[in-house]
C-alpha cells in the first residue's frame, strides 16, 4: 500500500493569515467577535469558540453590539458591513484575504468605469456576497457552464469578469471562452488564487493515479467541495471527511494505493491524524 499526501494540502496563506490574525487577539484578553465564521473549518471555529470568541451570524446581532473587537472573516463582507462595523465605535481588524481584497478593488474600479461585472462563483457564498458588496455596477453571479451559455448582458456597457478566488480553474477557462463566443467586450481577470490552481492541479493528478481517493475539509467548505468534484471524476472512490471519525476503512483494501488532499481551511493536525490513521489501521 502506497499513501500519497498532497504538498499542497491544507491551510493557504489567507486562511493561515486570518486563523492566526484572531487567535493573537485572543491571547490579548479583549472581548473577541468574528463576522461570521473565521475560516470554513468547523474544528477550527470549535475552539475558537472554546476560547471565548463569539461568531456574529447575522446582520442585526452586529447592530446590537456596543463594544468589544470584530475581526472580519477570510472570505471578506461587504463594504457596507465594514463601514458598519467602524461607525458603531467597534475596533475592526480586517483579516479577509488579501486575494479577495484584490477583488474588491477590482470591481469596485469596474463600477465606477460604468462596467457590467460577471463574477464566476457560488451564490450565496460569504465571498461571493462580500464581492459583490464592493461594486454599484450590475453583477450577475454565473456557477455553471449553463448559465453563461445562457447569460445576456443587461445593460450596453463593457463587461468585467472575474471570478471567485476558489472556483474551478477549468470552468472558469471554459466561461470565458462561451463570452468570447458572444462577442462581449471588456476585461477578464483571472482571480483564481495560485494556491488553489495548484491545488486542484496537483489534487487531479494524484487522484487519477490512486484507488482510493480522500478529500479533507469542513462541510461548508467551497474550495474543499470543489476538491471533491474534481477527484470523483478521476477517481470513483473518492470519501469527502471533516475529521479522522468519518473515516470508514472497511472500504479501503490493504493493497489500495491511497491519496489524500484538503481544502484550504484544513488544519494540519487532521491531516496528519487521517494519514496515520490510514496507514496503522491497513
Amino acid at each position: 500500500m502506497e499513501v500519497v499526501v498532497a504538498k499542497s494540502a491544507g491551510f493557504c496563506f489567507g486562511v493561515k493569515r486570518a486563523v492566526e490574525t484572531v487567535y493573537e487577539e485572543v491571547g490579548k484578553g479583549k472581548k473577541i467577535y468574528t463576522y461570521g465564521p473565521i475560516i470554513h473549518n468547523e474544528e477550527v471555529v470549535k475552539d475558537l469558540e472554546e476560547k471565548g470568541v463569539v461568531v456574529l451570524e447575522n446582520e442585526e446581532q452586529l447592530k446590537n453590539l456596543k463594544e468589544g473587537t470584530v475581526i472580519i472573516r477570510s472570505h471578506g463582507v461587504e463594504q457596507r458591513i465594514q463601514k458598519m462595523i467602524e461607525e458603531q465605535g467597534l475596533e475592526c481588524i480586517d483579516a479577509t484575504c488579501p486575494f479577495v481584497k484584490r477583488i474588491h478593488k477590482i470591481v469596485k474600479e469596474a463600477g465606477e468605469n460604468n462596467m457590467e461585472v460577471v463574477i464566476a462563483g457560488n451564490a450565496g457564498h460569504p465571498e461571493v456576497e462580500g464581492i459583490v458588496g464592493w461594486t454599484n455596477a450590475t453583477a450577475t453571479i454565473l456557477e455553471t457552464i449553463e448559465e453563461a451559455k445562457a447569460f445576456e448582458k443587461k445593460t450596453n456597457t463593457p463587461v468585467c469578469i472575474v471570478s471567485q478566488t476558489t472556483f474551478n480553474y477549468k470552468k472558469f477557462q471554459d466561461i470565458v471562452e462561451i463570452f468570447e463566443k458572444k462577442g462581449y467586450n471588456g476585461s477578464v481577470v483571472n482571480t483564481i488564487c495560485n494556491a488553489t490552481e495548484e491545488r486542484q492541479t496537483e489534487a487531479r493528478k494524484i487522484a487519477a493515479s490512486v484507488d482510493v481517493m480522500i478529500v479533507i475539509g469542513g462541510k461548508s467548505s467551497s474550495n474543499t467541495q470543489k476538491l471533491f468534484e474534481i477527484c470523483k471524476k478521476e477517481c470513483e472512490n473518492t470519501y469527502y471527511i471533516q475529521t479522522v471519525k468519518d473515516l470508514d476503512l472497511s472500504d479501503i483494501k490493504s493493497n489500495d494505493n491511497v491519496g489524500i488532499t484538503a481544502g484550504a481551511s484544513t488544519p494540519n493536525n487532521i491531516i496528519e491524524e487521517v494519514q496515520k490513521n490510514v496507514r496503522n489501521e491497513l
